[in-house]
């Protein structure tokens, strides 16, 4: 192992030796050792396990001239437990979010901050490292459908805290499409597949789907946000995480405070183009949890900052929305979001199975000094989580491995199936002459209740305020860049384009004209919908802040963990591709070589290097959509080999068309230039490459250069900021942008087939 190799082992290994979590898992890990002895279950050592016993025929009495298969035997009980095992490894998977990936981690609070609003340490000891579990998901898709569907991403988060697990069970998205949980069963079952023919899978463009939230207009803010680009995340590591529901937060002493929860991803908040997500999902649709534990082994920790937005309990009502409405956000203008801590996640997870499918989550699961709300839809889920997870995994999941606490547990729960504790006792109840399993007063620790003051009349009904459906989806609407709003309306005219149902398609029409006249207007077109001739209610024209993706750029513009494909083919020039590929790399990006084939590539004449360059794949292999940016170098051979594979110039073009950032050099200019063809009026491609000079020319995401030497090597100091002089500084200035959609907005991607 290099010594850059066993430093980071070394963190690795004193990082994770310190989470209680890891220590805990170590009691039920298994790790086989060389010429591991094969066994049952029982224990017994397998001598065969590649034939059932049974009997054999023969045509004489010696046991070796065996000739004939006779039936197999009942009393093998070696088979009978292989294939018992087999048939029984599957659980019910779960209702929604059954495709989804997992990672540890480890949380903790900058300092005290938070104290003023509770008392939970979890929030305020920032001496604590708190182990986590976190896992990624969709939504409506089975566990066999594809990563990149349009869809909402769960967002759940085990903190395994010394006061006991503490779970926030979120989404990407911070509004939901309905207020109270009754509606749930009726939501899911809308979204689901269709009960007559099982389809569609893995998305929500169908009648049903649409019919649903057509007639309940409740759910229009939500539409809003999954038919955005938040609805097509490019990673989960890239992506904002929401607690959804208002809970509450109990200080030491005084008045309560309802809490929202918040997590904001360092390398700020991106997602994929339409095109490119559809085309991933036959391409590779594991992409998202390949992209997870890729940036997490690589040592790219994907890291959130975790905010709150906090109101007092006597200011609930001061608002013109009701705070427990699901699907309402706190805009930032009126809640400000106060940053108290980081998640990081650290470890892949050893086997899938034990880990991420068998965690399991519950809104109900909180520690002293956080409470719940009245929120109507938190309320049902209270309920329902923990009901579904003793459907899934009986009513003792709570002492499977990655579910149970780190602190001690104790108490006069019994039997059950899948029981694993034992507890060496006379009694199991309370009160009991041992004085065994005694209940905890709040002053040393016991959770005990907020105490509320209510009255009320029971009545199945919700407040005046939650009768108002339109304005937050107005403010998100208006504060999307123009790019995104374009896309939102491309989204809902794909999604209503599938529904077959006129009813359903027109139907929606009236709802968007409730949002934006122009929005209603331009969805008509798409999909024959009756173009409204008015607005069905002025558009507010308010914005907020932190709902457009632009608003989490990074600071500091960053490439850690952005996937650069790097074009080659005999003859290229390799000194420059290594300069290059070195410079990115410094700035932990990961740089593919994709060439003709999966071999050996030969460098230009003159360029003796050693042993040859080796692709990392061929063209056919991987797509231009598996990657954030594309660099071709210079090479006279090399170039004229690519121009003649239509395989490569698809590669190019399509990458144009999706926005991405590509880079060329020298001969890769001239080929640009030729597979993306533009008007003449536009030129992308303006260095004087003629006289071989190293000026840097960069127009629409796209870096070109006459040559790159070694002395431009020397000079270009990577710098990621915007107006550098450098060719690889430029290009990854770029990537860090993620896209150039001033491409689209000016047509020149629709000028182009890809």
């Amino acid at each position: 192992m290099s010594s850059i190799g066993q430093s980071v082992e070394k963190v690795f290994t004193t990082m994770t030796s310190k989470n209680s979590k890891v220590v805990d898992l170590q009691r039920d890990i298994l790790e086989p050792r060389t010429s591991q002895p094969l066994t049952t279950d029982h224990g017994v050592k397998v001598a065969d396990t590649d034939n059932w016993l049974k009997i054999i025929g023969s045509d004489s009495e010696s046991k070796s001239e065996s000739k004939k298969n006779g039936p197999s035997l009942l009393e093998d009980q070696i088979g009978r437990e292989k294939i018992h095992r087999f048939d029984h490894e599957r659980i019910p998977e779960r209702v929604v979010h059954a495709r989804g990936t997992g990672a540890h981690g480890h949380f903790k609070v900058f300092d005290d901050r938070a104290s003023k609003y509770t008392f939970a340490p979890v929030l305020t000891d920032s001496s604590r490292t708190t182990p986590v579990f976190v896992r990624f998901s969709t939504v409506q898709g089975s566990r066999g459908s594809a990563d990149t569907v349009r869809d909402v991403r769960g967002f759940a988060v085990k903190f395994y805290t010394e006061e006991g697990n503490w779970d926030i069970v979120g989404n990407d998205i911070p509004v939901f499409f309905i207020q109270d949980a009754i509606k749930f069963p009726d939501f899911v079952h809308a979204v689901k597949p269709e009960p007559h023919n099982e389809v569609p899978q893995g998305q929500s463009a169908h009648n049903n789907f649409w019919d649903f939230v057509g007639l309940q207009p409740e759910s229009a803010h939500m539409v809003m946000w999954v038919m955005s680009d938040r609805g097509v995340p490019r990673s989960f590591r890239m992506m904002q995480g929401f607690g959804v529901n208002t809970f509450t937060l109990v200080p030491a002493e005084g008045e309560r405070y309802f809490v929202k929860f918040h997590f904001i991803p360092e390398l700020g908040v991106h997602s994929l183009l339409w095109d490119e997500a559809l085309k991933i999902n036959g391409q590779d649709p594991d992409f998202h949890r390949k992209d997870l534990s890729e940036a997490i082994e690589s040592g790219a920790y994907p890291k959130w900052k975790f905010a709150i937005q906090t109101i007092l309990e006597s200011d609930q009502h001061t608002f013109d929305f009701d705070i427990l409405d699901a699907t309402k956000i706190w805009p930032q203008e009126l809640v400000p979001l106060q940053e108290i801590g980081e998640l990081v996640l650290d470890r892949v997870v050893d086997e899938f199975f034990p880990e991420t499918e068998q965690v399991a989550f519950c809104t109900s699961h909180v520690v002293p000094g956080i409470g719940f709300s009245d929120d109507p839809l938190l309320q049902g889920r209270n309920f329902s989580y923990f009901d579904t997870q003793i459907s899934r995994l009986g009513v003792n999941w709570e002492e499977l491995p990655i579910n149970r606490p780190v602190c001690p547990v104790f108490n006069h729960n019994r039997d059950g199936k899948s029981r694993h504790r034992i507890v060496k006792s006379e009694v199991n109840y309370w009160p009991n002459r041992k004085d065994i399993g005694r209940p905890v007063p709040e002053e040393k620790g016991g959770y005990v209740e907020y105490a509320e003051r209510l009255e009320g009349i029971k009545q199945r009904a919700r407040g005046p305020k939650f009768q108002e459906h339109f304005n937050h989806a107005q403010l998100f609407y208006n504060s999307l860049a123009a790019y995104e709003k374009a896309h939102l309306v491309s989204a809902i005219g794909f999604e209503l384009s599938h529904c077959e149902d006129p009813d359903v398609y027109r139907s929606y029409i009236n709802v968007l004209n409730n949002i934006d006249f122009d929005l209603a207007k331009a969805v008509a077109v798409q999909v024959n919908g009756d173009v409204p001739n008015k607005p069905g209610r002025v558009n507010n024209g308010q914005k907020s802040e932190g709902l457009s993706q632009l608003d989490f750029l990074p600071k500091e513009p960053t490439i850690v963990s952005r996937r650069i494909a790097i074009l080659i083919s005999d003859g290229f020039n390799a000194v420059e591709m290594q300069a290059v590929r070195a410079a990115l790399t410094s700035a932990k990006a990961v740089c593919y070589l994709i060439g003709p084939r999966r071999n050996h590539i030969r460098p230009m004449a003159g360029q003796d290097l050693g042993p040859e360059v080796f692709a990392d794949h061929h063209f056919d292999s991987q797509r231009s959509t598996l990657f954030d940016a594309i660099y071709i170098p210079s090479g006279e051979e090399h170039v004229k080999s690519l121009a003649k594979n239509g395989r490569v110039v698809h590669w190019v073009r399509e990458a144009f068309g999706h926005c991405k950032a590509i880079a060329a050099v020298g001969e890769g200019v001239d080929f640009l230039r030729e597979v993306v063809r533009l008007p003449a009026s536009v030129d992308l491609f303006t260095p004087s490459r003629v006289q071989g000079t190293d000026e840097v020319v960069t127009s629409y995401g796209v870096v070109t250069t006459g040559k790159y030497s070694a002395s431009s090597a020397v000079t270009d100091v990577l710098n990621i900021a915007a107006d550098t002089r450098g060719f690889a500084s430029n290009f990854a200035f770029q990537i860090s942008q993620h896209r150039c959609y001033e491409r689209e907005l000016e047509g020149l991607t629709q000028q182009v087939a890809f």
